[in-house]
């Protein structure tokens, strides 16, 4: 019998070399090379030698296409994040810090599902089936169609796919899964890789959504080779504070069904997750107005406006070199518009301490939200607070002008409905477009006139 040769897979990109390395030539990381046995023909040639997967080439003008049926969940939220619900025969990767409520979020819903005639295949790798029930019963599950099972053998999950035919099948997690041909560990980038493509396959052929869940790294990126992200149709982020009761359903680095910026809100609660319909009104709820350095802002999620709170506190240094500290938007945004600030508005800041915070928890990436932080810091800094019923939006550039932004009615809309009576917004943003009666609209053309505006210098 010949011998199997090995070679050394790096646990964090999939590089492969013939011999071990310190450092990693593909993601430069460090004593994350493993030796592992070579994979035998029958393993890999699944893709290629089946007969199951061959198939004849056809002329495109030839294929019949028709809009795919989407299977609805009770949850909206996660409907609007998947594109409108889970398309038949799709792989969905899921991935979050540990203790999030992964685990409890597609519980329900394969509950919710199972209650709508589909049978529900839910298999957990890292649980017994009396742990799953345990957390059935707090959950209040009683559904005679969902089906739990605790197995990490591969061979034996595809055999009871095949034998019970589900209509939704759940991973928990593929970290867990293992393939008897391959040698290597579980969790290790070949198991990842051979695991997810035979589910892959499964999903395919069988027409049935698969959803596997995913570790992360202490970086936040899903463990694993990147690979793993490509061979999916869809990425989410299931994401929260550990101190806050909300948690966040982002849509990731890929979505093959929707858009890639849509979030969905959830609350955590004893009897389960429960979703939040209008995030604005929670995410202002405990807001204190008339208080210098806090303003409100519009920002798009996706298809959706959410309305923020943004804090901003400057007090003078007591160091060398003046902290900038940024939570739940980018750091590096902080000190580019305390620059335009110092240089076009002419506010000394270069020996002020700056402390700049999204309220709630909720992360924000988007050039919209530059001209409400720069208010808050100009307002923090004369100690002026801003009108309590005012929201802004805009982009702010290095030359101090305010630049028009995308979706400014829906942002005003959602301002209006939620009871404020002016939007300062881009002069770039009046036109086009009718605003609702009951709100204001000012346009500004520098971030100078837009500080006068709103601290009514």
């Amino acid at each position: 019998m010949a011998k199997r040769k090995s070679k050394f897979v790096c646990q964090s990109c999939g590089y492969e070399s013939p011999k071990w390395m310190g450092k990693c030539p593909g993601c430069h990381e460090w004593n994350t090379l493993v030796e592992e046995l070579e994979a035998t023909k029958s393993v890999r040639g699944n893709w290629a030698t089946g007969s199951k997967m061959s198939q004849k080439p056809e002329k495109i003008t030839s294929i019949h296409s028709h809009e795919e049926l989407r299977i609805k969940t009770g949850m909206q939220e996660l409907n609007r994040v998947l594109g409108g619900g889970i398309v038949p025969g799709s792989l969905v990767l899921i991935g979050g810090d540990p203790g999030i409520g992964k685990s409890t979020l597609l519980l329900q819903v394969s509950d919710q599902l199972s209650q709508r005639n589909l049978d529900v295949l839910y298999i957990s790798g890292e649980e017994s089936a009396r742990q799953t029930k345990l957390r059935a019963d707090r959950l209040a599950i009683k559904s005679d169609r969902l089906y739990v099972l605790s197995e990490t053998n591969l061979v034996d999950i595809a055999n009871q796919i095949d034998q019970l035919k589900p209509g939704f099948v759940v991973i928990d997690s593929i970290q867990t899964i293992f393939k008897e041909e391959v040698t290597s560990a579980p969790g290790s980038v070949s198991q990842v890789r051979e695991c997810t493509s035979d589910l892959m396959r499964i999903a395919k052929q069988n027409h049935i959504p698969i959803f596997i869940v995913g570790h992360v790294t202490k970086e936040g990126a899903i463990a694993g080779p990147r690979l793993l992200e490509h061979m999916v149709d869809a990425v989410l982020y299931f994401e929260g504070e550990r101190h806050h009761t909300f948690r966040i359903l982002r849509g990731g680095v890929k979505n093959r069904f929707g858009s890639t910026n849509e979030m969905g809100i959830f609350e955590m609660k004893e009897e389960g997750l429960t979703e939040v319909l209008n995030p604005s009104e929670i995410f202002l709820e405990e807001r204190s107005q008339g208080v210098a350095g806090s303003t409100i802002v519009a920002s798009m999620e996706g298809t959706r406006p959410v309305l923020v709170e943004i804090q901003a506190l400057i007090s003078p240094t007591s160091f060398g070199n003046p902290r900038r500290m940024a939570t739940g938007i980018d750091h590096n945004r902080v000190p580019l518009l305390m620059a335009v600030l110092e240089k076009r508005v002419g506010l000394m800041l270069q020996n002020q301490d700056a402390y700049v915070k999204v309220a709630g928890g909720v992360k924000l990436d988007e050039p919209a939200i530059d001209l409400a932080v720069a208010i808050s810091i100009a307002s923090s800094f004369r100690d002026k607070a801003p009108h309590p019923e005012d929201v802004l939006i805009g982009e702010v550039g290095l030359t101090g002008e305010v630049r028009r932004v995308s979706r400014i009615d829906q942002r005003v809309q959602e301002a209006a409905k939620l009871g404020f009576k002016r939007a300062i917004i881009p002069s770039k943003n009046i036109d086009g477009w009718k605003a609702p009666s009951t709100i204001e609209l000012v346009g500004v053309q520098s971030v100078q006139e837009a500080i006068k505006i709103a601290l009514g210098d």
